[in-house]
């Protein structure tokens, strides 16, 4: 029998594996892709090295797909709002860096809000929400959104009952005014087993880089796994309408999720591949007044390595 510790140390394992895959996203593209460039292939199966060729090559065009949605975002002056939402630990992180990770900063940004200050909680509900919300030509990720109020508020008693039951009386008509204004809204569910879930806590608890993303309101989110169950259940009853609907990812093999969530979110938008104009790289001017001043030695940072 594996103990609980056998299995945080392969999760820490494959979580290094996974921050080495990362950098592998950012440094190569799918020609370059081959044995040598898969390393660290300690023990890896032949079987498991295939599989994450594919997802290399799997994210690689899709990410590509991804500029074309956000060029064709940028010239139709389209607005999208995609809204991340499921268990701790789920991997909604993962995929917003995968989707954000080649695209221009100033179209698609994350929106990731911490919990609301006294004067936020004072105001309208949706009201720090909507100054996140896009302008034309732009694409925002919300990593947790309104939808706290139905999750961790509800659970947590941060909301009363009377607060609970009109939030979901006025998001099905916050979400219809958004998609009459003109933003396409896109809302997805990371699910995730429980024992999934423990064994990615656990392997937090272990690893010093990653202890971090354990709060304690992720800790008391454990104990109450059945509680948050009944809520998420609820959530996706009375807000799943025909303009803005709910989208559930299975989560429980983090690089599947990705890959599935991205190709489904190529599906949802009409997009086009848009024609660039041709760039020409103009001469530098040179004027012989010119002279480079050198940089003060006291103001160079040391080259230590």
């Amino acid at each position: 029998m594996r103990t609980d510790m056998q299995d945080a140390t392969e999760r820490i394992h494959q979580d290094i594996l996974d921050s080495f895959d990362e950098e592998l996203e950012l440094e190569l593209d799918d020609r370059e892709l081959d044995d040598a460039t898969l390393l660290p292939k300690s023990g890896r199966s032949h079987e498991e090295m295939l599989a994450r060729r594919l997802y290399f090559r799997e994210l690689f065009r899709m990410q590509a797909e991804l500029v074309k949605l956000q060029d064709w975002v940028v010239a139709t002056g389209h607005k999208v709002v995609i809204l991340f939402e499921g268990r701790d630990a789920a991997g909604k992180g993962g995929v917003i860096k995968r989707i954000a990770q080649r695209l221009n900063p100033r179209v698609c940004r994350v929106a990731a809000l911490p919990a609301p200050s006294d004067r936020e909680r004072s105001q309208w509900y949706f009201q720090r929400y909507v100054c996140h919300l896009p302008a034309a030509g732009e694409i925002v990720l919300f990593d947790r959104s309104w939808y706290n109020r139905a999750g961790v508020e509800r659970v947590m008693g941060f909301c009363t009952d009377e607060e609970y039951d009109e939030f979901f009386q006025s998001v099905p008509e916050f979400e219809r005014m958004l998609v009459r204004s003109g933003i396409q809204l896109i809302k997805y569910w990371f699910s995730i087993s429980d024992e999934e879930q423990n064994a990615r806590f656990l392997s937090r608890l272990q690893d010093p880089l990653k202890q971090w993303k354990l709060s304690p309101m992720d800790l008391e989110s454990r104990r109450r796994w059945e509680e948050y169950t009944k809520a998420k259940e609820v959530m996706l009853l009375r807000t799943h309408i025909d303009e803005a609907r709910w989208w559930v990812v299975q989560g429980v093999d983090k690089k599947k999720a990705r890959l599935n969530c991205i190709h489904h979110l190529l599906q949802q938008i009409p997009y086009v591949e848009v024609e660039r104009p041709s760039i020409t790289l103009p001469e530098r001017e040179h004027h012989d007044d010119y002279v480079r001043r050198p940089v003060p030695n006291e103001i160079i940072v040391p080259e230590f390595y």
